[in-house]
Order: structure tokens, then sequence, then C-alpha cells
């Protein structure tokens, strides 16, 4: 199918960019300044899904806007794989519009505006980098990501926010001012292109092996959003920033922009057979299923529960990785869903710590004892959500998972089943104590009648609960955009 040539894929980003700047000229004006965000985030949702028919379909919606070099185009691509990371991110901007809304007037946030800006900045950035047409479209809107988080990283500005802060920009923008430009330098200079390349851009060239592992690692390590040890560490320092900040950029955005940059190297600049054939699929499964048990492990000991929530967000982003270095087609599908299936219940999930800290003044899981009675819709929802990263059905996480596990044994690969159990059994040890300290706990309760529901907030996060256990029941959309990305 010719690719359809429309302005779209540009209007989805320039909308959330316009947003930006409204919020900045709307800086005295709160109640309209508020609104904006929610209503760009309908407006750009609506641009993404008026190019889904076309997508299913097989096809693409691509816009050229320059060149910068022979090769190199600052160009935008609606594909199957873009479409997924760009429905989830729209989507869930909604629900976290609001909700931050709720949270900053809640606890009387400074610096709202700032805070707002550069949020829909972000969400900007994120939805470029999904349409991204080449790696040079790809890695400038990835920057931009990098840059524009971290006034939202900082935003408390206290000590322990610069720490936070500083970390993160040393993982994010120094892997990728050394490895990232080294990879697309290299990669260039074999191919005469960034392009993404059906099959990849990088199959069938005549250079040599430890060369092609070498530019392969430097994109792997390269895109440290993808929190693969050891470049996982500024993802739970970054938990300083507040919770709408975690909720959607470090469970959607940021985080799942670093696997998506995976996921396109491997699918469209390697292609799945070059990395079969050089063994690093094989390799990179037992790195990040090394990721994906440590990092459970250390959730496990976690007794902060946005610390908690974190390292299962450093587990769970492997998971998309393995699913694609697998060289199983049921198991690239499972990855790949894997970001819309994680997405949902971990915005629960950061949400509700929210409505939790804001209602009581409570992070730690140690002093939640009784708190499910006084938040029932916020721990009600906690619980599903928790049920959906375990991977029961009929949540979203049990389709992902299904796929991954299926795709392990098509690919002949028992061990990274094991590891899917294993995994699993260890999301029930820390997020189900969670729902039972908080409706059975025993110790000091939190029976506090000033604790309650923040309406403004709870709803957001029963909408996404409740988008959960819909994509558990209906994953058709997602499932036949996966499965246009490996047919």
């Amino acid at each position: 199918m010719e690719p359809v040539v429309s302005v779209r894929p540009l209007l989805a980003v320039a909308v959330a960019g316009l947003a930006a700047l409204a919020v900045l000229l709307l800086n005295t004006r709160e109640t309209l300044r508020d609104a904006v965000s929610p209503l760009a985030a309908m407006a750009m949702f609506a641009i993404i899904a008026s190019m889904a028919p076309t997508v299913l379909a097989g096809g693409t919606v691509e816009l050229r806007l320059f060149e910068i070099l022979p090769g190199i185009d600052f160009a935008l691509r609606a594909d199957a794989l873009g479409m997924v990371f760009a429905t989830v991110s729209s989507l869930l901007w909604l629900a976290a519009a609001i909700y931050s809304v709720g949270y900053m007037r809640h606890l009387h946030e400074h610096a709202q505006t700032r805070f707002f800006a550069c949020f829909a900045t972000s969400l900007a950035a994120a939805v470029g980098g999904a349409f991204a047409a080449n790696l040079f479209t790809l890695v400038i809107f990835y920057e931009v990501l990098s840059l524009v988080t971290y006034p939202l990283v900082y935003h408390h500005e206290d000590a322990e926010a610069w720490t936070g802060g500083r970390k993160y920009l040393v993982y994010l923008m120094g892997a990728s001012k050394s490895l990232l430009l080294a990879a697309l330098a290299l990669t260039y200079q074999i191919a005469g292109s960034l392009d993404f390349v059906e099959g990849g851009l990088l199959a069938g060239n005549a250079a040599p092996a430890a060369l092609l592992m070498g530019i392969y690692f430097c994109y792997l390590f390269g895109f440290a959003k993808a929190a693969i040890m050891p470049m996982h560490a500024w993802l739970p320092a970054a938990m300083v920033a507040p919770t709408p900040v975690s909720a959607l950029l470090h469970a959607v955005a940021v985080v799942k922009m670093g696997v998506f940059c995976v996921l396109r190297v491997v699918f469209h600049v390697f292609g799945t057979d070059l990395v079969a054939g050089l063994g690093l699929g094989i390799a990179t499964a037992y790195l990040v299923s090394f990721t994906i048990l440590m990092a459970s492990v250390y959730a496990l000991t976690r007794d902060d529960l946005k610390a908690r929530l974190a390292y299962s967000t450093v587990s769970q982003l492997s998971y998309i990785v393995l699913g694609a270095v697998l060289a199983s087609p049921v198991a690239m599908v499972g990855g790949i869903i894997h970001i819309a299936a994680h997405a949902f219940p971990k915005i629960t999930l950061f949400f509700c710590a929210g409505v939790i800290y804001c209602a009581s003044g409570k992070r730690n899981v140690s002093e939640m004892a009784g708190i499910g009675r006084r938040l029932p819709w916020t721990m009600g929802a906690f619980f599903v959500a928790s049920l959906s990263m375990i991977g029961t059905p009929p949540t979203a996480g049990f389709v992902s998972k299904w796929y991954l596990a299926l795709g392990s044994l098509e690919a002949g690969e028992t061990a990274f089943m094991i590891v899917l159990l294993a995994s699993s059994i260890l999301n029930a040890a820390y997020f189900l104590p969670v729902s039972y300290v908080a409706f059975f706990g025993t110790g000091p309760p939190v029976s506090d009648a000033t604790v309650r529901e923040i309406p403004m907030m709870t709803i957001p996060l029963v909408a996404t609960a409740i988008l959960s256990v819909s994509m558990g029941l209906f994953p058709g959309y997602f499932l036949a955009l996966a499965e246009g990305v490996v047919r």
C-alpha cells in the first residue's frame, strides 16, 4: 500500500506543543490554564485515532519536512509500532491531565505553570518519537524529552530533588551523548541512511560482525530510558518528582520511549534475522532476564510505595525487550502489546500512590494499615491494577504475558518462560501485600476522618483501572497493530 502523505502526524505533535504555549500565556488565569491540557489531550487522541484505519489496513501516514544531509531527513511516519506508543501516550495524557490538576491544587504546589507547560511539551516529544520516520528524528525527540522532563524531576527544588534530577540527566544525557552519537555515526557510515527499513536498515550489509555487535550494544545502553541494568539507577532516583510526573512520564512516556527506541533498533535498524544471526537475541534475552528478576527482588525489599513501583517498572520494561529479541512472532507480539498492558495498570498504581499521599501523607506500605477502608475506590483500583501487573486473567497483563510465554516455547527457549513465571510470583509477592495491609493490616490504623477520596484524582485512576481490564477483555486493537509489525 502506498503511504498516505498527510500533515496529521505533525498536527498530533503540534497540539501538545501549542498546549504548552497556551499554558504559559494563561499563567495568571488558573482555571483556563488548567483546562488546556485535558482539551489538548482529547484533540491529540482524536488526531491519532483518525490515522488508525489506515495503519490497521497495513498502510502508513507520512510527512517529510526537510533534508538535513543526504540520507538524513527530518520526517514523521505513523506506522503500526508507532501507533501503539502514540495511542497509549495520548489516551493516558487525558487521564493524567485531569489527575494532575487535582493533585497540584490539593497540595498547593508551586510553579504550576512551569509544571503543566513541561508536562505538555514532554507529550509532544513522546508522540514525535512515536511517529519518527528515522533514527535522526527519533533521537531528536528522545533528547527533547530528556531535557523537558528534567524540570519536572527537580520540581520540588529541595536537596533530594536536585540529587535525583542530576542523576537523571547524567544517565540519560551522558549515555546519549556518548553511545548514541557513536551508534548513529557508524550506522550512517555503513548504510548511508538513517531511515527505518522493514527487515532492517543494516541487514545485508557487509560490515564486520564485531562492528555490528558494538553498534547494537551502543544502541541498547545508549537508549538508557529503557532502564536495562546497569543503566537503571536514574529511574528510582527520579521518583522524587511529583506523583503525576511519576505516573505518566515514568510509567508511560519516558520509559516507554526507551523501550520503543530499542524495538525500533531491533525491528527496523538491525532486523530480527540479523539480531539472531549475530547471536545478539539470546545474549540480550539473558541480560534483560537478569534485569527482570533482580529489579523484582529490589522491589520486594522497598517499603516506600513509589520506590517499589519504580523497581517494578525497571523489571516490566525488560519484558518488552525480551519479546522483541526472542525471534518468535508470538513473543514479538507479546513484547509490543506489553507497552500498553504495562502502561494502563502502572499509571493506575502511581495514581493510587498519589491519592494515598495527598489524603494521608503516607508513603510507606508499613504505615497503610486500614487505609483501604478510608480510600476504598483508590485501594480497589490498586488491587485491580496489581492483578494486571501479576498477569491474572482477564486483565491486560495476562494477555501480554500469555503471548510472551507462548513465544518463549515457540522459540524453544523454556528458560525464559521460567523467568516470566518467577517474575510473576515476585510481582504477587510485592504487590498483593499492599492491598492486604490496606484492607486487613494490623498496627496503627489510618482512621483520621480527614482521610477520604479526592474526586478529581480518584475518577481518573478508576478509569485507568477499568482500561486495565478492558484491554484484557478486548485486546484486538493492540494485537492487530502488533501483528502488523511482525508480519
